[in-house]
């Protein structure tokens, strides 16, 4: 009995050791440790022990991994929630367009059936010429080329000194006004000129007053250039220099070199307002470019024509009397009938105008530079929209008239102000001239931009979303 409770006590203190070391060894195990450690065990049972408990393991893992395969549900936003990192709505833009197209289709038929086929091409004659055998707007254009030749040798004769700056500036100053002024008082006194037909001559009139504005500008640069060169130089300008620099020179035009009426007349009929010495060219013309351009210009002419006739001029004769009686309700219930046909038609000239028409002059002059218009479907500002719509004006408008005006000391709000009211001072123009009658309307509509222009990009400008 003593022997036995002599060995009772260190028999129990072993098994507990072996017990204590196989746990540990499990906790190894889960926590990573390498299969060599079971070699630290002793016995059948702490390493039965331990295949129990790796098996025990395996087995809540498949359980686990079972319990995840039945799950339908994890932690995401919806899809509409500006937390939501999706972003592609393709689908609901087409589905805008599936309705649009739905809506002007029952537009159309409605009009059809109650009015039925307006469409008369040869009524779009009477449109330019009220007698066939009086032309006075062609002949107003044709006139155009005075003012050209007026300001070719004015700047031939500042090139060779016989005439000074101011003299050249009175000249120009004259020039420019009497662009502006000789076809409005012809178009106003003039009867036989249709409003069409004036308008169109006043547009002809006013793209060359800005580009013979360009070519005066530019020339002067070249010339204050030319005299900063003569003073730093020790040699002359005139004098040969080395063969590679004069075979490098030969595809440029350097000033005075360009003042021949080849390069004036190239100018003239590029689709620009501002002038280059040497404009960007293309290595030749594309035909087949070039008769797509011309389809579409032949095609959206006529679409054109067809949509005003039949959708536009009845709303309009129908707005007469609601305008006469000043039935407020009425009148804005004719507004909104028109907003419709007037932004497709505004859309079409568009793609008629900057694009295809422009694009054809360009590749039949081989004219390298063809950004007529940016991204201004994307503007999130009213600014962001007459900066990219119309690029040969703002570019005009940035280079000639917004960068002098800061570069004299005014502020960027007076200059952006200046720009506005000379864009609303050609807009009301290119309108109540050829219309006779001044009510100044598209005047304030361009100057109202600038505080719609403020209002937008304070209150109502895109933000990006925050995740």
């Amino acid at each position: 009995m003593t022997d036995k409770d002599e060995f009772g006590p260190i028999t129990r203190n072993r098994r507990r050791a072996t017990i204590t070391s196989a746990k540990s060894e499990t906790v190894k195990l889960r926590n990573g440790a390498t299969a060599a450690a079971t070699d630290l065990t002793s016995g059948p049972k702490a390493r039965e022990s331990l295949t129990k408990t790796l098996q025990l393991n395996e087995d809540s893992k498949q359980k686990c991994d079972r319990y995840d395969k039945m799950s339908c549900h994890k932690l995401q936003e919806s899809m509409l929630s500006s937390a939501s990192s999706f972003r592609n709505y393709r689908g609901v833009l087409n589905w805008c367009v599936v309705m649009l197209v739905l809506s002007n289709a029952r537009l159309f038929l409605e009009n059809l059936l109650r009015y039925g086929i307006l469409v008369d091409p040869i009524q779009v004659v009477s449109l330019f010429l009220k007698d066939p055998y009086s032309w006075p707007a062609a002949c107003l254009v044709i006139v155009s080329n005075v003012f050209i030749f007026v300001a070719l040798y004015t700047e031939r004769k500042l090139a060779m000194g016989s005439i000074s700056e101011k003299v050249g500036l009175l000249i120009y100053i004259f020039n420019l006004t009497v662009i502006l002024c000789f076809p409005m008082v012809v178009v106003l006194k003039l009867p036989s000129i249709t409003p069409v037909g004036g308008a169109f001559t006043l547009g002809v009139y006013t793209i060359l007053f800005l580009k013979l504005y360009s070519y005066k500008d530019v020339n002067r640069w070249c010339r204050v250039r030319t005299q900063v060169k003569a003073r730093s130089l020790s040699r002359s300008l005139s004098c040969p220099s080395s063969p590679s620099a004069s075979s490098c020179m030969q595809s440029h035009v350097s000033y005075p070199g360009n003042l021949s009426l080849r390069d004036m007349y190239y100018f003239v009929f590029a689709p620009t307002l501002c002038y280059e010495l040497n404009f960007p060219r293309s290595e030749s013309i594309r035909m087949g470019f070039l008769l797509r351009r011309l389809f579409e210009m032949l095609l959206l002419t006529q679409l054109l024509v067809g949509l005003t006739q039949q959708w536009m001029v009845p709303i309009i004769r129908s707005s007469m009397k609601p305008l006469q009686e000043m039935d407020y309700s009425r009148m804005t219930e004719r507004l909104l009938r028109l907003a419709v046909p007037n932004h497709l038609i505004w859309l079409i000239f568009f793609y008629c105008f900057f694009h295809s028409s422009m694009n054809f002059v360009a590749e039949l002059l081989r004219f390298g530079d063809r950004e007529f218009y940016r991204d201004w479907w994307n503007s999130e500002t009213i600014t962001y929209f007459w900066q990219n719509w119309n690029i040969p004006v703002h570019k005009w408008c940035l280079r000639h008239f917004y960068k002098p005006l800061l570069r004299r000391g005014a502020g960027k709000l007076l200059s952006q102000s200046a720009v506005f009211f000379a864009s609303a001072f050609f807009h009301e123009y290119l309108v109540s001239v050829p219309l006779r009658m001044f009510r100044l309307w598209a005047f304030m509509g361009m100057m109202a931009q600038l505080p719609l222009a403020w209002f937008v990009a304070k209150f109502l400008r895109g933000r990006p979303d925050h995740h």
